[in-house]
């Protein structure tokens, strides 16, 4: 019996793996396709096409704030310095505890403005909105209501403030290229069918900021973001990118993305108990297109429009994973209905198996896989040759495809401003399977637990690590 189970779960293993593998050559083939259709327009191309254009549409950037007094200004200040004719910042204080609040009021000249407020969409209960009555500000507009838990619930709040036909979700602590706008808005006036647009993503940590602008992009040198930078290479420039080629996107990252008010609002906004927001949100966009037989595109572009500070140690990184966990476990439940349903063409015949498949599962895999060896092991069950070669193979494959990325994005004009910088990447691509990897399993299972067993769970706030400012 433990025999035919060892041979049966070998030969799933097998096809599994084999399956992985393929998906991601794959990736790579559609993921230089959709860049190269993008590289082709320089920087200064498309700023000016934005600029020229009288088709620009109004922008609106809504970032939630739950107790940021310490970098709140700072970052303010830094999104208010954004280069596009017609934007807005709409910050969100979420029921901060500490004096983000009046921070604002005081920095920014803010004064609470009458307002008749209309619910579109779910969210707790508004207190108040205030406006800046120095023209410095007059693009800021500061939301304050009461906590409702989770981030989807915040930028609910701001949706229903904002008049314009666009808005960008963001992270208040995150901080945007001064084109971040123009980069996102560019693909837009080329094609109106497209509903959102996620911009690429990278860490912030370790870099040097002054005014509220990176001056000095370096990687980390503490190894827990260092590998999640290499991790979001990989995603961003590899995974969304050779997805938005076949239209097929599984989210666009919370940290940053430009989206249609109009389409977010008619599919009912962001579930305020949503801990998958990002994904939660563009399945319900794309199946709400689906269901009124509204063409529509979701893309991905290779310029890197926002940096991001990622946990700095394990604890906050167990955190985060234990969310995001939780979220992919909710999300797969909730839109079980769309999967392998023809209805709904390549979301459900192709981004939500591969999501359940290759995402959801691998980490129950994995971690069985683990369960498995070790029985193995305690009974000399295990062929040592054989198992040496294919965690060499295993290893290899991982090794390549990251050095394939951290080459790509070197050759594409590069994240850092240093080019030695990405000896540090080489260095984190050879240790991340073996320390960052089996972390990033466990922590997800603790999540699905979590969840499984009905753990409370809310949206607070995340350590943070500290962009270095020049002095």
């Amino acid at each position: 019996m433990w025999e035919a189970f060892i041979y049966f779960y070998g030969t799933i293993i097998f096809f599994y793996t084999l399956g992985l593998i393929i998906s991601y050559m794959m990736l790579l083939l559609f993921a230089y396709v959709h860049s190269s259709k993008y590289l082709k327009w320089t920087d200064d191309h498309i700023n000016h096409a934005v600029e020229d254009s009288p088709y620009a549409p109004g922008v609106s950037i809504v970032a939630p704030a739950y107790n940021e007094s310490k970098t709140i200004v700072d970052n303010v200040n830094s999104l208010l310095q954004l280069d596009y004719p017609n934007f807005e910042v709409v910050i969100v204080n979420d029921g901060s505890k500490d004096n983000t609040l009046d921070l604002l009021i005081e920095n920014f000249q803010m004064e609470e403005i009458p307002y008749e407020y209309v619910e579109h969409i779910h969210c707790k209960p508004f207190r108040r909105l205030f406006r800046s009555s120095n023209p410095r500000y007059r693009r800021l507009t500061v939301v304050d209501k009461v906590n409702g838990g989770t981030k989807a619930d915040a930028v609910n709040a701001g949706l229903n403030v904002i008049k314009t036909p666009y808005f960008i979700n963001t992270d208040v602590d995150c901080i945007l290229s001064r084109d971040a706008i123009k980069q996102c808005i560019f693909p837009i006036l080329q094609d109106n069918t497209i509903i959102a647009v996620s911009g690429t993503m990278s860490m912030s940590n370790g870099s040097i900021s002054e005014n509220g602008q990176l001056v000095d992009i370096r990687p980390s040198n503490k190894p827990i973001p260092l590998f999640q930078d290499l991790e979001y290479k990989r995603s961003f420039l590899i995974g969304k990118m050779g997805w938005s080629q076949i239209n097929a996107m599984n989210n666009v990252s919370g940290g940053y993305g430009l989206f249609s008010t109009e389409v977010v609002l008619a599919a009912g906004g962001y579930a305020s108990d949503s801990f998958a927001e990002d994904m939660d949100i563009i399945t319900r966009m794309m199946g709400y297109c689906l269901e009124q037989k509204r063409p529509y595109r979701v893309i991905q572009i290779p310029h890197t429009c926002c940096w991001t500070e990622g946990p700095s140690t394990v604890k906050v990184l167990k955190r985060q994973r234990n969310r995001w966990g939780r979220g992919l476990i909710q999300h797969m439940w909730k839109h079980r209905y769309m999967l392998f349903n023809p209805k709904y063409k390549t979301l459900g015949l192709v981004t939500l198996p591969y999501t359940l498949i290759f995402e959801f599962l691998a980490p129950i895999i994995e971690g069985l896989g683990l369960i498995v060896m070790l029985c193995l092991i305690f009974t000399n069950g295990i062929n040592w040759a054989g198992f040496w070669i294919l965690m060499a193979a295993i290893y290899g494959f991982s090794l390549v495809l990251s050095s394939f990325v951290i080459f790509y994005d070197y050759l594409g004009g590069g994240s850092y401003n240093r080019s030695a910088s990405y000896l540090k990447l080489l260095l984190a691509a050879l240790f991340e399977p073996i320390i960052y990897h089996p972390m990033i399993v466990l922590f997800s299972l603790q999540g699905y637990w979590k969840y499984l067993t009905n753990q409370t769970a809310v949206w607070g706030e995340m350590t943070r690590t500290g962009t270095k400012k020049k002095k």
